[in-house]
C-alpha cells in the first residue's frame, strides 16, 4: 500500500494516508510530473495502455506520485526510470500547481510539482505507456490547434499554466 503525505496548498505536511485514501476523500497529495526535451529541443510524449488514465491521448512521460517522506527529487528520479527508464538526464524545477479532478471512479486532487528533464537518452518504456513520440515545438503547436482531444486534460492543465506559448 502506498501511503502519501497529503498537504496544504503550502505545501505544509498535514498527514499521511494510503494513496486510494487521498483519492477516495479527494485529499490533496503531491506528484511529480516531468517534460523531456532533447538536445534538438523536441519534447517527448506518451500515450497511456488503455487501462491507465487519459489512454489513448498524449500526457507527459513521467507523472507520479511523492511516498510519505520522499524528497520531490527522489520521487521525479524514480518515476522516471520506472515510466521511461532514463537515467542520464539534468532536470530543474519548473513550476508548482493544483490539478483536481475526477477521473476512472475516484477523486485526483494533486499538487503537481513540474520538471523539466533534459536528456538525448532513448527512453525504455515501462508497463504504462504503449508508445512514445518526439516533436518539434511547431508539430506540437500544429497538433494542438488541430487536434485539441487527443491530449489528456491532465496535460492540458500543464501548457495552460506553463507553457501557453504553445497553445497560441
Amino acid at each position: 500500500m502506498e501511503i502519501v503525505d497529503v498537504v496544504d496548498k503550502d505545501l505544509n505536511i498535514l498527514c499521511q494516508i494510503s494513496k486510494q485514501e487521498a483519492h477516495e476523500k479527494g485529499l490533496l497529495h503531491k506528484c511529480v510530473i516531468a517534460e523531456v526535451t532533447n538536445s534538438k529541443g523536441e519534447m517527448m510524449l506518451i500515450k497511456p495502455y488503455s487501462h491507465k488514465q487519459d489512454a489513448g491521448q498524449y500526457v507527459s512521460p513521467v507523472g507520479g506520485h511523492v511516498s510519505a517522506g520522499e524528497s520531490d527529487e527522489d520521487a521525479l528520479k524514480r518515476e522516471v526510470m520506472e515510466e521511461i527508464g532514463m537515467k542520464d538526464f539534468t532536470y530543474k524545477l519548473k513550476g508548482k500547481g493544483i490539478f483536481n479532478r475526477f477521473v476512472l471512479n475516484r477523486h485526483e486532487n494533486h499538487y503537481f510539482l513540474l520538471y523539466e528533464i533534459f536528456t538525448d537518452e532513448a527512453p525504455q518504456l515501462g508497463d504504462e505507456a504503449e508508445t512514445y513520440k518526439w516533436f518539434t515545438k511547431e508539430e506540437l503547436k500544429k497538433e494542438l490547434k488541430e487536434n485539441t482531444k487527443d491530449f489528456g486534460d491532465a496535460y492540458i492543465f500543464i501548457l495552460n499554466n506553463f507553457y501557453p506559448e504553445l497553445l497560441k
